[in-house]
């Protein structure tokens, strides 16, 4: 989703070649044809199809894979995205063959160091060379840490180009209708962190609220595999009358297409958090802390603890406030074009 605004863009400009690698970190080949199918992506130069693993073993087959490949491309630089594994790892490849590493997503923090996504955030911005933050609280962090000033470039929010991009589309697969709650209110979910669903106590807590909060509105929960899996081990079954839909993990159309229409959010994931906050969708993060606190300051996110009284409470609060607009600074489908603008053209953007 990230990848993709920028590949549309670099692709129109015929003063640049671009060469996309994709790590295959995160889905199988079924589920990543369907991301770069919905999203318009070019398919890919070269595919790693590093799969899953420790977060050992995926860096640094990673780095091994894509060594290679870099190479041989010989770029003029190597752009990395968010916070994964693959962040880190084809950063420091590039760092180590001294080629120029550009971070989008840089700068966020939330300083919570038991998040491996918070390493990968700080290790990819020490070595990076062009910083494209997505807020302005990103810049704050970096000068905080001694990042120069003329690596940073305040650009806007990517993931918000893929929204913007992929709204009416999302509309058009009529999702709320497909799951029967068309015209009503409901929740979506996602939740996919350890710190919430490997903890037995932690995962049946959740599940205990979102099955009460399922007697109100009905819950729709595209369910990870991780997820699925530990709800497998707990052998937890919905209480009668509960409307909690445990659904198989669906497309990012269809997920955005049941945000769109939806009367809260609950989730753990980061992009969420933005696309709500983009939308004025309330959002519960079922998280101690948050590296996108301007979701939470100028957005429509709150943070909330894995308690179902908690969640429960903060549902009610959130469910029965007014609506209101939400405007966050460049966060308006046009974070691709700035970056490639630095890149390419020597913008400069403060």
């Amino acid at each position: 989703m990230k990848l993709a605004p920028l590949a549309r863009v670099l692709g129109s400009r015929s003063d640049v070649e671009h060469v996309i690698v994709h790590t295959g970190q995160h889905y199988d080949a079924e589920m990543s044809d369907t991301f770069f199918q919905e999203l318009g992506i070019p398919r890919p130069h070269h595919n790693l199809e590093v799969g899953s693993g420790s977060h050992a073993a995926q860096t640094a087959t990673i780095m091994m894979r894509f060594e290679p490949v870099c190479v041989a491309a010989k770029p003029s630089v190597v752009l990395v995205y968010g916070d994964v594994n693959s962040t880190v790892a084809a950063a420091l490849v590039a760092a180590k063959l001294g080629v120029r590493i550009g971070h989008v997503e840089a700068g966020l923090r939330s300083r919570d160091w038991t998040m491996p996504e918070e390493i990968n955030r700080v290790v990819t911005d020490r070595i990076a060379d062009l910083l494209f933050t997505p807020s302005r609280d990103a810049d704050e962090n970096l000068r905080a840490e001694g990042v120069p000033a003329d690596r940073i470039h305040f650009v806007g929010n990517v993931m918000i180009d893929s929204l913007v991009a992929s709204r009416d589309a999302a509309r058009g697969l009529h999702a709320p209708r497909r799951h029967g709650v068309e015209g009503r209110p409901y929740v979506l979910v996602t939740l996919h962190r350890p710190g919430n669903v490997d903890s037995p106590e932690t995962l049946a807590e959740l599940l205990g609220a979102l099955a009460a909060l399922s007697l109100e509105m009905p819950v729709l929960f595209p369910v990870h595999p991780r997820t699925r899996a530990r709800i497998r081990d707990l052998g937890w079954t919905a209480p009668s009358g509960a409307r909690l839909h445990l659904l198989d993990p669906l497309p990012y159309l269809e997920v955005l297409g049941l945000e769109l229409a939806s009367a809260l959010v609950v989730t753990d994931s980061g992009g969420l958090q933005e696309e709500t906050s983009y939308l004025g969708v309330p959002c519960l993060t079922v998280r101690p802390s948050t590296e996108r606190p301007v979701t939470c300051t100028h957005g429509t996110n709150r943070l909330v603890a894995a308690r179902r009284d908690a969640i429960l409470a903060a549902a009610h609060d959130a469910t029965t406030r007014p609506r209101r607009d939400v405007a966050i600074e460049r966060w308006d489908g046009h974070t691709a074009e700035r970056i490639a603008r630095v890149l390419l053209d020597g913008a400069r953007f403060g």
